[in-house]
């Protein structure tokens, strides 16, 4: 089969949404999948590196409006979708005109469900876009069934759903943590200190203003205890930025910026909790990557992270503080045997989701697509 892999909206920094469009690109190839990355015009070397089996189309302009515009009416019609069995866009959007059977990824409706979490130009913008992509690819991805029964909610008539899961890989995110005092000490981390972490984008939906509030009233609890903050900047941060810098325990809230690969497993596991407040997410995959480092999680019930999560982590309600405060402290509480037991389990919860199962599902809905066009 010939696919054709549109990457061209993944942006330089790895998170959530591009790492699953990476794990594509680079593990397709290895399937006996003919795979050709449709990339942005100066974007090309690194996804040679990133996935060496699959041929390359730089053609994409590189800025955002004209990339969107080209989407829409050219790249459908170009050389690379005429030479495809089957077309992938793996975010929301997808070409009008068109020659080869079209897969779309819906990674969440947040924009029709929560618009407030996301600036006002995208929302007006991806229910467009999604709406197009519901009712006219051949068929849709979603990234969890939380998300597949909100496309059945919002859409009366749309386009046969695929349900493939994230994964996570094992040989990556581990318990094992014979490096960790290294990778530590050469990015100036003490490896001792007692730490509360967080990973994701800021942005306002990722509840950083509930753990700064949860932070607080642990941080009169416990004076050692530290809170580490990972991720790239997002949008809407003024208020984040008001809570940190006026934070009674701001001297102990370290914000780390993006973290590499080789560090993140590392700060995972070495965490006494990992915490993940979002109001709400397609999937959350830093929860499914802190339970396969055996990290004990805390994240947001009646969301998408407590079905992936299972009984993996424990969980508190979206947008409450002193929930989260309780949750956190609880995981902090724990004896030495109890934080055994409790990641072995999150490790067995971690091993159902895996990157093979989710490309056998795309396979799936690739055949689907080829036999409905």
């Amino acid at each position: 089969m010939r696919l054709a892999l549109d990457v061209s909206a993944v942006p330089s920094h790895l998170a959530g949404a591009g790492r699953y469009i990476a794990e594509l690109a680079r593990r397709m190839p290895g399937l006996d999948v003919e795979t050709t990355l449709v990339t942005r015009r100066d974007d090309s070397e690194r996804w040679r590196e990133w996935s060496p089996g699959a041929a390359l189309a730089p053609v994409v302009p590189n800025g955002r409006a004209q990339r969107l515009v080209y989407e829409a009416w050219k790249l459908g019609v170009g050389p690379e979708a005429a030479r495809a069995d089957v077309w992938h866009s793996p975010h929301y959007t997808m070409p009008h005109r068109r020659l080869s059977p079209t897969v779309v990824t819906i990674h969440d409706l947040t924009y029709f469900t929560n618009p407030q979490w996301h600036e006002h130009s995208k929302v007006t913008f991806f229910r467009r876009a999604i709406t197009y992509a519901a009712q006219r690819a051949d068929v849709l991805i979603s990234v969890s069934d939380f998300t597949a029964r909100l496309i059945d909610q919002h859409f009366v008539e749309h386009a046969p759903v695929v349900v493939a899961h994230h994964g996570v890989d094992l040989e990556v995110f581990t318990r094992d943590d014979h490096d960790d005092a290294g990778l530590f000490a050469a990015h100036g981390l003490a490896r001792d200190a007692p730490y509360v972490f967080f990973l994701g984008t800021f942005e306002p939906r990722k509840g950083l203003d509930v753990l700064l509030g949860a932070f607080g009233e642990l941080a009169a609890e416990q004076p050692e205890l530290e809170l580490w903050l990972a991720g790239q900047v997002g949008w809407g941060l003024h208020e984040f930025e008001d809570e940190l810098s006026s934070h009674r325990a701001a001297s102990r809230i370290r914000r780390l910026g993006y973290v590499d690969e080789a560090l993140l497993p590392a700060l995972l596991r070495r965490s006494r909790c990992v915490a993940y407040p979002s109001r709400g997410e397609g999937f959350g995959l830093p929860v499914l990557e802190a339970m396969a480092c055996g990290a004990l999680v805390v994240t947001t019930s009646d969301t998408v992270m407590a079905e992936v999560a299972g009984e993996g982590a424990l969980l508190c309600g979206a947008g409450d503080a002193p929930g989260l405060a309780a949750a956190i402290r609880t995981q902090l509480n724990r004896s030495e045997q109890e934080r055994e037991r409790l990641a072995t389990d999150a490790r067995s919860r971690a091993e159902c989701f895996t990157w093979d199962a989710s490309m056998a599902m795309h396979l799936s809905a690739y055949d689907l697509a080829r036999r409905g066009h």
